[in-house]
């Protein structure tokens, strides 16, 4: 498979700029690998294909303020820094993104919040528009989170074009979300509410939680035609012996086993033993998957409509069959369901 496989033309309205009015009352496409059909549903019929010992995995990582603004010193320059990850907690040391990036370099300093009481100095160049930064803050390490916090706005992705809400903080985030560190939401689990998943639980579905901090590598597009050259961002992952013993037992009793979302499907790719069982795992992970890819546990997945030449439409057409998973592009596109972080879901079982 080569990277002009994945080319569509995507008309920019349906890239969706606010989220379903209710979590679980956006669209569902369910396809059928077997029987080669498409069906159009809500997303709260996904009940439907799932009975009792059936499992969803779920990712349960937290986004985090990281989007924040700051005045550059002397010139006073507006400069947003997009927190990435936390270098060291003790010295304060982030690994940031800036824009505009020319601006800024080593030993400058930039000042946050209308009385500058956060500052930080830049003390690194890692990429083009990636900078290390020390972060300056006169109180514990509670305290200088806490402000961060207050001071960061909701890391909606860029496409969107309107300013954040107030909303966005709470539909920007999953229901189950729990263990702080991603940067951008792991958009199939946005469909979820409370509801859903008491009717799920109350089936007999079970919840197996893997923990995969998504980081903005998620959003680059592929660049290269011969996709095996590409290289995936690391991200954080966490799966514990407690999500392997529910995922195997489903496993061993031929129960469906989906995982909701692509970053929980990476997750579990990530550590797939020779027995074909799920291994838990602490660490980093850069797995890309792509056709062709043999996969081991997941029998279905849950998965948000994705953006042309993007690794997430690459790891659905792996699962989905890539003349299936085109057919259903075209027929959503034709259909009018919304892409993207705020869109419709998919359901290919």
């Amino acid at each position: 498979m080569k990277l002009s496989h994945f080319q569509f033309n995507l008309p920019k309205e349906l890239l969706a700029e606010y989220p379903a009015e209710n979590r679980d009352e956006s669209r569902l496409m369910v396809i059928d690998r077997k029987k080669q059909t498409i069906e159009h549903k809500m997303f709260k019929d996904v009940i439907d294909y799932f009975d009792d010992g059936d499992v969803l995995i779920l990712n349960n990582t937290k986004v985090f303020p990281a989007r924040l603004y700051g005045n550059k010193e002397k010139t006073g320059a507006r400069i947003e820094v997009f927190l990435l990850r936390e270098l060291n907690a003790e010295q304060r040391l982030w690994d940031v993104l800036v824009d505009p990036a020319r601006k800024i370099r080593i030993g400058n300093k930039l000042y946050f919040g209308d009385d500058d009481s956060l500052v930080a100095e830049v003390i690194d160049n890692t990429t083009s528009r990636g900078r290390t930064l020390r972060f300056l803050y006169d109180g514990s390490y509670e305290e200088f989170r806490n402000k961060l916090t207050e001071l960061g706005e909701t890391p909606i992705p860029k496409y969107i074009s309107r300013d954040v809400t107030p909303e966005d903080a709470e539909r920007y985030q999953t229901i189950y979300a729990k263990e702080e560190g991603a940067v951008a939401a792991p958009t199939a689990g946005l469909h979820f509410s409370k509801h859903l998943l008491k009717r799920l639980e109350i089936k007999g579905v079970k919840f197996a939680e893997v923990t995969l901090h998504v980081g903005l590598g998620t959003f680059n597009p592929v660049e290269v035609e011969d996709l095996s050259k590409h290289k995936m961002d690391s991200e954080e992952l966490k799966i514990t012996q407690e999500a392997c013993d529910i995922v195997n037992a489903a496993k061993a009793a031929k129960k469906r086993i989906c995982t909701v979302g692509t970053t929980s499907m990476r997750a579990v790719e990530s550590s797939v033993s020779s027995q074909n069982t799920l291994n838990p795992y602490d660490g980093w992970t850069n797995k890309f998957v792509f056709p062709p890819h043999d996969f081991s546990i997941p029998t279905c997945m849950i998965t948000n409509f994705h953006t042309p030449k993007s690794t997430l439409l690459m790891m659905v057409s792996a699962f989905c069959g890539h003349d299936l998973m085109k057919r259903a592009y075209e027929e959503a596109i034709k259909e009018e369901y919304k892409f993207y972080s705020y869109g419709d879901a998919m359901l290919i079982i």
